[in-house]
């Protein structure tokens, strides 16, 4: 394989292939793994430092034994690896990136410095390193202009900017959730699928103290207006959740109950109101007026006609 691809191919499909592996077994959500965990990104980019480091050794041994090879061994050997390689265009791209002198060329940069028989080249610095020094350079002035300069937006003020949107996406999604329904967010259901499911949970667990028609035993009567922990939606929906008065009364159902079934059968309770029980329990609690509701002007009307008539 290596004498039919290059290094400069090799490192790159041998890197996406490790990455393509990872992110098919890291679940990282919607976005890449690397950006989700930045772990992942710590890994890959040590791997491409190893497969780089792989490569740079298999040369340099490659290169220490064709230094080995007489002049006329050397030539054929260079020549056959030169036929390998088909991609002359890239490979001379490649050679320009590295910025080397050619083997046949190195006589002219050897310095004089001799260790043990080891000498050393005097290449200049590979171009593809000095144009990201300078690329680096331009970046870093940018970076400074935007950032201290005119005061752009830093990574924490990204963060508030994200973590707003994030609670606006929640309180949007709270509003369509049934499941994440609460206190401060449960309105009475009119569904018919709502208030049929409400009324089974009824049937199930409020009958024993409350009966059937909702006229009350055990438990106060349901059909009437009197309420002993306030009526409403959201004091139904409490009191169902958290039970009734502290030492008596219901007991607490949020353990056994969904939010939404809690909101369910709390709409079905408000639906006997003003129903006919076979044998209604007396009124407990106070009368309970929803300070919300629209006044009724029909009703005013007749209460003001009723007076004027009694006054003539």
């Amino acid at each position: 394989m290596r004498k039919l691809i290059p290094s400069w191919i090799r490192v790159p499909i041998a890197f996406f292939f490790i990455f393509g592996v990872v992110e098919f077994f890291v679940d990282s959500g919607d976005k890449p793994a690397f950006i989700e965990y930045p772990i992942v990104l710590l890994f890959l980019f040590l791997v491409l430092l190893i497969l780089i480091a792989i490569e740079a050794i298999v040369a340099a041994l490659e290169n220490i034994m064709i230094h080995k090879l007489d002049e006329e061994a050397k030539a054929r050997f260079l020549a056959e690896k030169e036929k390998q390689y088909q991609f002359t265009w890239l490979s001379n791209i490649y050679k320009k990136l590295l910025g080397q002198k050619p083997l046949e060329e190195e006589g002219e940069i050897i310095l004089d410095h001799n260790y043990d028989g080891i000498k050393e080249l005097d290449n200049n610095l590979p171009p593809w390193w000095l144009y990201g020094f300078y690329i680096s350079i331009i970046f870093a002035v940018i970076y400074l202009f935007k950032y201290h300069v005119f005061n752009g937006d830093n990574q924490f003020d990204e963060l508030e900017t994200e973590l707003a949107e994030a609670r606006e996406a929640i309180e949007a999604y709270k509003k369509t959730a049934k499941d994440l329904v609460d206190i401060n967010t449960v309105t009475m259901l009119t569904d018919a699928a709502d208030l049929n499911a409400g009324k089974k949970i009824f049937e199930t667990t409020c009958v024993a103290c409350h009966m059937a028609d909702g006229g009350g035993g055990i438990g106060p009567n349901l059909t009437d207006q009197n309420w002993i922990l306030g009526g409403g939606i959201k004091n139904v929906f409490r009191t169902v959740s958290e039970g009734g008065r502290s030492g008596k009364g219901m007991i607490a159902w949020k353990q056994q109950l969904k939010p939404l079934q809690i909101a369910q059968v709390s709409s079905y309770v408000l639906t006997l109101q003003g129903t006919t029980p076979a044998n209604p329990k007396a009124p407990e609690g106070d009368v309970w007026v929803d300070e919300n509701a629209p006044v009724q002007e029909t009703n005013t009307t007749q209460t003001d006609s009723l007076a004027t008539t009694a006054v003539n």
